[in-house]
Formats: structure tokens, C-alpha cells, sequence
């Protein structure tokens, strides 16, 4: 993967107790032309938090680093993102004292 220079993934956990928390976090890049992610960061994409059953739990914008944070309960969830001419969804498990760190592709 190309990079910017950013860390791939989401906000740093510096001062959070991982330990007692379930975080579902990363960070969204753009695909290039030749279907690699370039690094590119998406800020202000939507990501949104779907339960098992595909209701709405929360939604949130990504920040100028591309980056999202969820605390969430332990299961299994799906997030949707959308930015203009991109939709993705992506299931992810989410386990306490486990964050779920993802790179998401636009």
C-alpha cells in the first residue's frame, strides 16, 4: 500500500483502558485508479454502526485524519461507510480488551 506518511488505522488509544473497553476504530483511505489504496485520507466520510440485525446504532463522521472510534458492546457489527460515489460495508467482531483496528477502502 502506498502511504501519506499517516499511521494506518484509527485515533491512538493513549489514555484509554482497552482493558475495560470494547472499541471498534480505523481509519478510511480512497482506492486509486489502479485499485490500490493510495493512502489517500477520507475525511468527512459517514461510518455507520449497524447491530446483528442491521438496526441502526449510531453514526459518526471521520476526521481530517480519515480516522472513526466506536465504543461498542462485544458482538458482531457492521459498518457502513459512504463518502460521495463510494458505499462499503464491512462486518467486524468486536471483543473487549480487543480493539478491532480496521483500514477501510473507498
Amino acid at each position: 500500500m502506498k502511504t501519506c506518511g499517516a499511521t494506518p488505522g484509527g485515533p491512538s488509544l493513549d489514555g484509554i483502558d482497552v482493558t475495560t473497553q470494547t472499541i471498534i476504530q480505523g481509519v478510511v483511505l480512497k482506492v486509486g485508479d489502479d485499485g490500490v489504496p493510495n493512502g489517500t485520507l477520507v475525511a468527512n466520510a459517514h461510518v455507520r454502526l449497524l447491530d446483528r440485525d442491521g438496526e441502526f446504532t449510531a453514526e459518526l463522521p471521520t476526521n481530517l485524519q480519515g480516522q472513526f472510534r466506536f465504543f461498542a458492546a462485544p458482538g458482531v457489527w457492521t459498518l457502513v461507510v459512504q463518502a460521495p460515489g463510494a458505499r462499503v460495508e464491512q462486518q467486524v467482531t468486536a471483543a473487549q480488551g480487543v480493539p478491532a483496528d480496521l483500514v477501510i477502502s473507498l
